[in-house]
């Protein structure tokens, strides 16, 4: 890395607020010529919404940003690049059905006389790719090669016009490890050239393999600013959780006993998606809570999302009570007895312009099937049975579930999957953006529900909250299973540890 004399860019004392949530508080980041500078945190962190004010998509309410010495306002994304920053994101935003080098020059094709000169355009699309190391036939159509090349193409857009400084955002979450290394190699060749990159990830890994510095983001505040070979793993995790470096060992007396368990309910084998989850093994008994534990990215939501059929698996299988089965929709699992209360209960839970019977009997119905309509008294009777059961406040069963409280509505979603009877519940961050007592009476919810026999797949940022219910703990770690425990045989210090891939003791106590 280049001798650090001063930042290309600099943001400082960055606010932002939006109805009710602060989202920046002082928040600030410095990038030199020369380096690849990686973000991290938790989600909610505050990333997202920083590098929305540095490419103009959000004006910040207070700070500056200041760019080779100068300070700069970017009003939009297209100022901002006009500017000389770019940006590449998880999601390519390109056109597949044009060409590979009519991708990179979008806008600003070189014209003769006589229209667009089509021969120097692909000479000089051919140049830039060989400059990072890329043969392809740029005649092609974008869409005929794969994802990582496609962000190469990206790149080089954003080195078309004359990028200062390159913001990666989540560039890594849908490649194969092949791809990721073909990335990092010309990331390290821009970096040669003295290119300021601004890599965003959540993978330990990763973020260790290719930054020269680290800004740990937390609580929409910068918490700390690290060179990557003075941060341990342990520390980084640490920093990101805001959990403190030595921690006392929990009391396992105050941990729940464990309770009894049946057979094995779902066996899962291998089960895995290419750049989303490496193949995954793993039991669920019936009665039990099975916790996942890992960071944001770790694999966690991908996993759940494979088993209810959302997103399907390109290895691996499923068996429910010793059957091998295949869940090609949601609706498959659905009529497997399987539930699932996503973590994004805005856009995947509730249907906000609903009442609270309609997002009720939801999942029921579409059991049923269109064809079957549940009877409106029915409706009604499940609607109030659950509402007064869960102490869900609201005026009427016919209110819209917009109007009412978070913790309220997460207690619809979850009466919507109980009234289907399901074997296995799925919770994913069931207890997110709610308060403490709404947090405890869905918890208290879930570990009676296990005493009756079904099944919990428990997923939480909160460790107190996952060690605490959970009687199995699987841990992973940058996609990939990296230890299963027994109750007691974590605390928040040791999982920690294995998050972060320290403390090879512990995995004495994996059952993979």
């Amino acid at each position: 890395m280049a001798a650090l004399k001063s930042p290309v860019l600099e943001l400082s004392g960055i606010d932002k607020a939006f109805p009710g949530v602060k989202a920046l508080a002082g928040a600030g980041l410095r990038l030199y010529p020369g380096e690849v500078h990686t973000l991290m945190g938790q989600n909610g962190a505050g990333k997202s919404t920083l590098i929305k004010v540095l490419t103009g998509v959000y004006t910040p309410d207070a700070g500056t940003i200041v760019l080779e010495g100068r300070p700069i306002q970017p009003a939009s994304t297209l100022e901002a690049q006009e500017l000389g920053i770019s940006t590449v994101y998880q999601e390519v935003n390109l056109c597949p059905n044009l060409s590979v080098a009519e991708n990179i020059f979008i806008g600003r094709y070189p014209r003769t006389w006589f229209g667009v000169d089509w021969k120097s355009m692909r000479a000089q699309a051919r140049e830039i790719l060989r400059n990072l190391e890329i043969d392809i036939d740029v005649t092609q159509p974008l869409a005929r090669y794969p994802l990582a090349i496609q962000q190469m193409v990206a790149i080089s857009r954003a080195l078309n016009i004359s990028a200062k400084v390159l913001i990666l955002d989540e560039p890594t979450s849908s490649l194969d490890e092949a791809e990721v290394q073909l990335l990092f190699r010309v990331l390290r060749r821009l970096r040669e050239q003295g290119m300021a990159i601004l890599f965003v990830t959540h993978f330990l890994d990763q973020t260790y393999a290719i930054s020269d510095r680290i800004t740990v983001m937390r609580n929409g505040e910068r918490e700390g600013e690290y060179p990557a070979s003075e941060l341990s793993r342990l520390a980084l995790v640490n920093k990101m959780i805001g959990a403190p470096a030595q921690q006392e060992h929990q009391d396992a007396s105050q941990a729940e006993a464990p309770h009894h368990t049946g057979a094995t309910l779902m066996k899962i084998a291998g089960l895995g998606r290419r750049g989303a989850l490496k193949p995954v093994d793993a039991d669920i008994k019936q009665g039990e809570v099975l916790g996942l534990a890992g960071l944001l990215g770790s694999g966690r939501t991908e996993l759940a999302r494979l088993l209810f059929g959302a997103d399907k698996a390109d290895t691996g299988s499923i068996a429910i009570d010793g059957k091998t089965t295949r869940f090609d929709t949601p609706r498959d699992a659905i009529a497997a007895g399987i539930g699932f209360c996503s973590e994004d209960r805005k856009h995947e839970g509730a249907i906000l312009s609903l009442s609270v019977r309609e997002n009720l009997i939801l999942a029921m119905q579409a059991r049923s099937g269109v064809l079957r309509a549940i009877p409106m008294r029915l409706q009604q009777e499940i609607a109030e049975n659950y509402v007064k059961w869960l102490g869900i406040k609201t005026a009427s069963i016919e209110t819209p579930i917009g109007t009412l409280s978070g913790g309220n509505q997460q207690k619809v979603l979850l009466a919507r999957w109980l009234a289907t009877d399901p074997k296995l519940m799925i919770l994913d961050e069931p207890t997110r953006g709610i308060d403490v007592r709404a947090k405890q009476e869905i918890m208290d919810y879930v570990t009676t529900l296990c005493r009756t026999g079904m099944s919990v797949l428990f997923i939480s940022s909160e460790l107190p909250e996952v060690l605490r219910v959970s009687d199995r703990l699987v841990v992973l770690r940058d996609r990939e299973k990296c230890g299963e425990y027994v109750r007691g045989e974590l605390n928040e210090e040791t999982v920690l540890q294995v998050i972060a891939g320290e403390g090879a003791a512990m995995q004495e106590g994996v059952r993979a």
